[in-house]
């Protein structure tokens, strides 16, 4: 998720509940949902560069969009038609709360041969770390029924802001704080059988890759697993240190670039990435599946052009 330069519309969502019971759930969940979730409840191994694969399977690169991307004067279900025409198998889209108007954008996208596989919910404009309670459990409720409309969308995956730092939240608080409101959602998410993919922003949170496996690895929960963005980190680190770091738990893939000197978004393949580590870091790690880009919109050409960077920086 794109917060730094051009702030991005989000909508936030959630769930309560007491402490023995949350601590059942999410535990029972987690043994129930591994095979789904792919994650493990014990802290991970970190990999090294000149690691062997240990995905026995073949490397998968989908392709996605975030919706933003396509053209917005056009109808909902032509905009997926392009997304297929353009190269791609899936994009990303925001939440919807009205459960039938998910419905028909699943049916929107099965009619057009692609599949909505996230929700780019966020968490900005109600913070799970809120210090005003009220604020707080109005994200937490708005994530609940966030994952129910990723479930109607057919999404397998809900992108989380999980906090915010700033004047009036401290890092303890948005650290103890996010992870509560997340736990009361665990059960929700274990229900509609959707990951909630924690990801890295401009938030001044989450600061190092030991961090966030850390934080992750605390819920015990394959429920919760990580979405990295490529270019997020670019700033002050090196992407496919993190992607060495994170390694399983990263379930779901940002792709961006960035320059350092300008310090700005630019198009993939145009920045400081560097790529083919990137892309043997994945390797490494096993990480097969969805690649989606979040660039500014643009044109038939210009997606087509997106399409054809990935599969030269991703599939290499």
């Amino acid at each position: 998720m794109k917060k730094p330069l051009s702030p991005t519309p989000t909508v936030s969502f959630d769930v309560r509940d007491t402490m023995p019971r949350r601590t059942f759930l999410s535990r029972s969940a987690g043994l129930a949902g591994a095979a789904l979730a792919g994650g493990a409840l014990a802290p991970l191994a970190h990999a090294k560069p000149g690691d062997k694969t240990p995905a026995s399977g073949p490397f998968v690169v989908k392709k996605a969009v975030v919706l933003g991307m396509l053209p917005g004067s056009m109808p909902l279900a032509d905009r997926f038609k392009l997304c297929r025409d353009c190269g791609f198998d899936g994009v990303e889209a925001s939440p919807e709360p009205d459960l039938k108007k998910a419905e028909q954008m699943r049916a929107w996208a099965d009619q057009a041969g692609i599949e909505i596989h996230s929700i780019m919910f966020g968490g900005w404009h109600a913070p799970l770390s809120h210090p005003n309670p009220e604020v707080a459990q109005r994200g937490e409720d708005e994530l609940k029924t966030c994952m129910r409309s990723a479930k109607a969308m057919g999404a397998t995956s809900v992108l989380l802001v999980p906090a915010v730092v700033n004047a009036d939240t401290r890092y303890v608080d948005a650290y103890t704080r996010s992870q509560r409101r997340i736990r009361n959602v665990i059960p929700v998410a274990a229900e509609v059988k959707v990951p909630i993919l924690v990801e890295e922003v401009w938030n001044k949170f989450l600061l190092s890759p030991l961090e966030f496996a850390k934080y992750i690895d605390e819920f015990r929960s394959p429920w919760v697993q990580a979405y990295f963005d490529v270019g997020n980190v670019v700033d002050f680190a090196w992407p496919e240190d993190w992607i060495l770091t994170l390694g399983k738990r990263i379930k779901r893939v940002h792709l961006k670039d960035f320059k350092r000197g300008p310090r700005q978004f630019v198009n993939l393949g145009e920045g400081d990435v560097d790529w083919p580590k990137v892309r043997q870091a994945l390797r490494t790690v096993g990480y097969s599946g969805w690649y989606t880009a979040e660039l500014s919109g643009g044109d038939e050409a210009y997606l087509k052009d997106v399409a054809a960077r990935i599969d030269r920086l991703i599939k290499g």
